[in-house]
């Protein structure tokens, strides 16, 4: 049976635990079966024959994503085991990641927050949101410190921290970018760190960037 976890039709994801700063986060890898058969890889986490097994139970892998400028520390054990996939990243991942050979740098990104560069992805067919850092979902964890750190910067609920608050300068290229992520009228959110959001995506997003 596969190790990877079924979100819906052609979606399935892995977590993996993660601690920054000490504070248990986890992070998860998102695999997507495209309209060919083939599949796309998005913040692939740590590989091992259990999970290349899995993966490969599923289809052929076609993309590689890095999806922002955290969340790369495994594209490259990924890039040798899948050397035909191709490899992309987000803007300044490049000039990060300079001993890897990329295929692509994406230009559709959440470039409001240049910490991260973003790039969040939609898969139609579900209506779900693929994302790493755009919306966390902490404030549920299991864990009580990961719970009481989440609600210390503002995390209470699905959204997005004190930091990002901070961090976005540029209201007016944040509100329009936003924007256009609500304009997709998302159900579900797949996100990096955190629980999946399987209902009213949408208004989780906009409610996460109100006060833009």
């Amino acid at each position: 049976m596969s190790m990877l976890e079924r979100v819906c039709d052609d979606v399935w994801i892995e977590r993996q635990p993660l601690r920054f700063f000490g504070v248990e986060i986890g992070t998860r890898m998102t695999v997507v079966r495209l309209a060919d058969g083939s599949l796309f890889i998005h913040s692939p986490i740590a590989l091992d024959s259990k999970m290349q097994e899995a993966v490969d139970a599923l289809g052929q892998v076609k993309a590689l994503v890095a999806p922002s400028l955290f969340h790369h520390l495994y594209i490259g054990e990924w890039a040798k085991a899948y050397p035909r996939a191709s490899l992309s990243a987000c803007p300044g991942l490049e000039r990060k990641r300079k001993d890897l050979n990329w295929s692509a740098i994406l230009k559709v990104f959440f470039s409001a927050w240049q910490m991260a560069n973003e790039v969040v992805f939609f898969h139609r067919k579900s209506r779900t949101i693929i994302s790493s850092d755009f919306v966390f979902n902490l404030g549920s964890h299991p864990s009580r410190l990961t719970r009481t750190v989440a609600r210390m910067v503002g995390q209470r609920a699905p959204g997005i921290t004190l930091l990002e608050r901070i961090l976005i300068r540029n209201r007016a290229a944040a509100r329009e970018q936003v924007g256009r992520i609500v304009a997709w009228n998302a159900e579900r959110i797949v996100l990096g760190h955190g629980g999946i959001i399987e209902s009213n995506g949408t208004d989780v997003v906009r409610r996460a960037y109100q006060w833009l």
